[in-house]
């Protein structure tokens, strides 16, 4: 069967894989039950059924205010089926926010995900006169305290739309369903995904069907994925990385396991359902990180940690220079590099063969024992944490692209992953790197701006041509605003993004993100922001890790009251400096004028929807005016 629409992934498996588990949800009493691809089939299409019986039809605009689970999926595929289009956001959006999207994305009918969906979005409801109908997923709510604000709108229950549906089918068959799915097709917009808007108003990113299913049919070739493998499932569907994936663990024949990115439910989910593949922003790799140091802390047990963390490191990349996964920026004489490292390689074998034995197999063990690979998405991955995995085993393919793409338009591949890249461009796409200046195409190991061409490019944005006009010329060409470079082979490595690129008082352009990622490997740092446009010098704004601090302030005798006060105490502002400038400096290959002079320690952490997008990017022009008044002290005597 040829996939052209997504409903078409599911029809497709049904009749390859009728008995294989498609999803992997959990019941009232925390215990995951399965729902195969026969069964998730049937509620595809009675969800469709109901959803059409209560108005619903080709081309309408529906919003879906809801987080990662089982019936977000059921819900999305029945509207695509019936060829309306979502539009998507995460529970922890802002009520401003949410009726601005539900309102110029023209959505007459929205799902929510709960009663404090319900309770957040009514009272802007004068904003977004269109909306006439509700769903609640979760439906069990007291309508009576709404009955003022809810005159005029309609509130059904997703267990009402279930059994409609299902009463449909039961009488009429599922014909006329199948029918609407065959109307269906590859250029059809599927969703309107709305963008964080880190720089203004959020845009409406339109992709089709097509846009979206490149990724699926291709992905196997590139992450090795297959049927019967088991994705844990933790990050915001809404957003486009998150929502590819899922599409890539199903066409394959995969199952999807719901979870959430919170330490505790992750780590027992992960032994509980034992994955073969999980995606993660890089906090999410950081925070496992974090843990393995922690539990060797309270064991004693960091040196030897350490220890085998270098060892091993050092391995992997000997083994990567045997097997030519060295980034080649410049010419290599790869027989050299297998010369070199040949033996060395076979030298320190035994050794990372006992730190398996007495470190490693347990931190395996912790993602449950058969995990195969991980993908790193929505942010750049730090090197420290990169380095940490391989040394580990454990390995993590990073990836990158932006939901104007889909958003996939790199990946390292899983057959021959290459260490301090991004990968190759994705199948189908294209992808080159232009002078900023000039437009001229930029030989390997020469940076300029990326640009993305091929069927992931988006629509453009909704009711926005001129806006579109702007980030896709007349040949298809998507400027990307990132900054990097390729190898000779034709693997990506990101440096930074044009539109954040400091530029100081003395002509010097400094890519922010790289310093960034560098700070945040100290165990004591959660987020780094550098500042410095058209300042002497660089400085930042550090968000301490709170439990790290006082863990240090306890081993010191620092004596506080609350976390406010210890970050503004001068130990801890002399250790903060202190792990900066251990990381920031010439040996480890900044410039001088990279350096932080000054830094602000901060007792409010960074959170979602405010100082940080949905990918978990910073929103530095919010950061900027939120934090005026400390920037301001950093800069001033300069």
């Amino acid at each position: 069967m040829e996939t052209t629409t997504l409903p078409r992934i599911i029809q497709k498996n049904v009749q390859d894989y009728p008995n294989h588990v498609a999803q992997y949800s959990k019941d009232q009493n925390d215990v995951f039950q399965s729902t195969t691809f026969t069964e998730m089939y049937n509620e595809i299409l009675s969800c469709a059924a109901g959803l059409r019986e209560e108005g619903i039809k080709r081309g309408d605009h529906v919003g879906f205010i809801s987080d990662n689970r089982k019936e977000w999926l059921i819900t999305s595929f029945g509207l695509h089926c019936l060829g309306a289009v979502d539009v998507p956001r995460g529970c922890d959006s802002m009520a401003e926010e949410l009726a601005y999207i539900l309102s110029f994305g023209d959505c007459k009918t929205a799902v929510l995900e709960n009663e404090g969906q319900l309770a957040k979005i009514l009272p802007m409801r004068d904003k977004m006169p269109q909306l006439a109908t509700l769903i609640l997923i979760d439906n069990e709510f007291d309508k009576g305290q709404y009955f003022t604000a809810l005159s005029g709108i309609r509130v059904l229950g997703y267990r009402d739309i279930m059994e409609k549906g299902k009463a449909f089918v039961a009488k009429e068959g599922t014909k006329s369903i199948e029918a609407e799915i065959e109307q269906g097709k590859g250029d059809d917009l599927a969703t309107i995904i709305f963008t964080s808007g880190t720089t203004g108003e959020p845009k409406g990113v339109m992709l089709s069907h097509k846009n979206i299913l490149n990724q699926s049919i291709n992905a196997p070739q590139v992450l090795g994925n297959k049927a019967g493998d088991i994705w844990l499932t933790v990050l915001p569907v809404w957003h486009s990385f998150e929502r590819a994936v899922q599409y890539i663990a199903l066409h394959a024949g995969g199952a999807l396991a719901y979870s959430k990115p919170v330490g505790k439910i992750m780590l027992a989910d992960l032994q509980k359902i034992r994955p073969n593949r999980m995606c993660a922003v890089p906090r999410l790799w950081e925070a496992l990180r974090a843990g393995v140091y922690r539990n060797a802390a309270a064991g004693g047990k960091v040196k030897i940690l350490n220890l085998f963390v270098s060892i091993s490191a050092t391995h992997q990349k000997m083994k990567n220079m045997l097997l030519g996964r060295m980034p080649q920026f410049r010419r290599r004489f790869v027989p050299l590099d297998m010369l070199v490292a040949f033996i060395p390689f076979l030298l320190l074998s035994p050794l990372r063969g006992l730190g398996n034995v007495l470190i490693f197999k347990k931190i395996k063990a912790m993602l449950g024992g058969r995990f195969v690979a991980g993908i790193s998405g929505g942010a750049a991955l730090p090197d420290a944490v990169d380095k940490f995995f391989a040394a580990a085993g454990v390995k993590v393919l990073e990836g990158y692209g932006l939901t104007e793409t889909a958003p996939v338009l790199a990946v390292r591949l899983s057959r021959h992953p290459v260490s301090g890249t991004i990968g190759p461009q994705f199948i189908n796409m294209e992808v080159v790197i232009r002078d900023p200046e000039t437009g001229k195409i930029m030989p390997p190991g020469k940076k300029g701006v990326l640009y993305a061409r091929g069927p992931q490019v988006m629509q453009g944005y909704y009711k926005k041509p001129e806006e579109t006009k702007k980030i896709i010329d007349s040949e298809g060409w998507l400027n990307t605003g990132d900054v990097g470079l390729k190898t000779w082979k034709g693997e990506i490595k990101l440096t930074g993004r044009a539109k954040d690129t400091i530029v100081l008082m003395g002509g010097e352009n400094i890519e922010p993100v790289p310093i960034e990622n560098k700070i945040r490997d100290s165990e004591y740092i959660d987020h780094a922001m550098v500042i410095g446009q058209d300042q002497k010098y660089l400085a930042a704004l550090i968000v301490p890790n709170a439990e790290q601090i006082e863990t240090y302030a306890r081993e010191n005798a620092i004596h506080y009251m609350e976390i406010g006060d210890l970050v503004k105490l001068p130990e801890i502002r002399e250790l903060i400096h202190a792990e900066i400038a251990e990381r920031v400096n010439r040996k480890t290959g900044f410039r001088g004028f990279e350096m932080i002079f000054r830094s602000a320690v901060l007792a409010k952490p960074f959170e979602p929807g405010k100082e940080l997008s949905g990918k978990m990017d910073y929103k530095r022009h919010y950061i900027t005016e939120l934090y005026k008044k400390e920037i301001a002290e950093l800069f001033a005597d300069s």
